[in-house]
Order: structure tokens, then sequence, then C-alpha cells
């Protein structure tokens, strides 16, 4: 019985091993997976909205070539705007939770600063309580976002990769991420943590350290994906027999 595109693993992403696994997977072309990470976050930074989904697309479609042992050039990056729309659809939807936060946050925070601000010869007491206000305002603001952040990159985690894989349409490949990240909760956010954890101390690292292990992170979820959606071989059909055949 072959496997349908949107069937899935349950429970079967270990975090650790997924990094351990993602460094033996790159490190024979380390250098090649780190120059297509760098310029792929660069160019995709530049328009966020507009270009980080094609650029995700072209990171995993080198990460799956290398599962796949084929040989990767760090052209087939740009092979990623391939799936513009689809990854267009993905980046919109993903950005929609922090939108309807950001907008009534800076609300708030302009009506505070409109009614709350010092104004000329204001007493020291007057002066801390709007700057407590304000720093507890933006520290529960930070938090939140942090949050919502997280839960987002759960269910998002396998959309890019099921768009370039498994060639689903922007929508489906999010109703099926959600799905996969639901069902892998626990082991998808011990793997964002990690790599959260480990980017930390590539930062203490005189910043440069996080850049270094950019294409591991990349590589971590690559192998996470596949522990949740195995590949799926396409078996190019038998062609009929040839006409001298038929009559024996």
């Amino acid at each position: 019985m072959s496997q349908n595109i949107t069937d899935f693993n349950t429970k079967v992403i270990k975090p650790t091993a997924c990094v351990k696994e993602a460094w033996e997977l790159i490190k024979d072309q380390y250098w090649l997976f780190l120059a297509i990470s760098f310029v792929g976050m660069l160019i995709g930074s530049a328009f966020a909205i507009v270009l980080m989904g094609p650029m995700m697309c072209g990171i995993f479609l080198c990460l799956f070539q290398r599962q796949r042992r084929q040989p990767v050039e760090f052209g087939t990056l740009f092979k990623g705007f391939d799936y513009f729309l689809q990854s267009l659809i993905v980046m919109l939807i993903k950005m929609i939770p922090i939108v309807v936060l950001m907008v009534p946050f800076y609300l708030i925070m302009l009506g505070v600063m409109m009614t709350s601000m010092p104004r000329g010869q204001a007493d020291q007491a007057e002066a801390s309580r709007f700057f407590f206000t304000f720093f507890g305002l933006e520290l529960a603001f930070i938090s939140i976002l942090m949050v919502v952040g997280i839960l987002t990159e759960i269910f998002f985690v396998f959309a890019f990769p099921l768009v370039v894989d498994r060639r689903l349409s922007g929508l489906d490949a999010i109703k099926l991420s959600v799905k996969a990240g639901k069902e892998n909760f626990g082991g998808v956010l011990g793997l964002l943590l990690l790599n959260a954890l480990s980017g930390l101390v590539g930062i203490l690292c005189c910043f440069v350290g996080v850049y270094f292990y950019l294409p591991i992170s990349f590589a971590s979820y690559a192998i996470a994906y596949r522990r949740v959606f195995p590949d799926i071989p396409y078996v190019l059909p038998v062609p009929p027999p040839p006409p001298a055949s038929w009559a024996a």
C-alpha cells in the first residue's frame, strides 16, 4: 500500500538527536550550507513578506537534496522562487498573529504617551511612574510576542518543507503543518528551544557565532520534518512492452 502524501508520524522528534543528525548531514559540505543559509536569510530579510518564503523553500530544497544524497549546488537556493506564490501565501498567513498583536500594542503605547508623559516641570515621582508604566507595558508585550511567536513556529514549522517536498498549496501546507505540529508538540517545542538556546550562545560569542550555527539549525528542522513526513519515492510508470512482443 502506497503512502498518502498527507500521512505523518507522531512523537518521533528527539531534539538533541535531530541536532546531532543535522551536523552529520551537512558537515562534509558545511561551508556550502553556511553560504546558502546566510545568503538566503540576507535576501529574505531585505523584504521579508515577499522574499523570505522563496528563500526558505530554497534552503529546504538544498537540504532535501543532501538527504537524498543528490549533488547540492549554491544556485539551488534560488529554485525556491519556483514556489513563490505558495510560499508567499504561507508567509502572509504566518504573519497574521504578529500583526494582530502589534497594531493594538502600538495604539495602547501611543495612548499612554499622550496621556501620561510628563510635561513641563514634572516632578521625579511623576516621571518615574511614566517610566515604569511604559517599561512594564513593553516588557509584557515582548513576553506575549515571544509566546505567540513560539506557538506560531510550532504550527508553521513544516509548512515551507511541505510546499517543497509534497508540492502542496500554501493553504494545504499550513493545514497539514498545524496538524503535524500539534501531534508532535513536545518534540517541536524542544527543538525550537534548543536551537534558540544554541543561537543565544552564538550571540554571546561575539554575535557571529549565531551565523555559524544557522545551517545546523535549518538542517535540524529538515531532519525533524523527515522523521514526521518520511520520504515518498516517486516511482516512474513502467512502459508497455514493444509491439514486437505482442504476437508472442
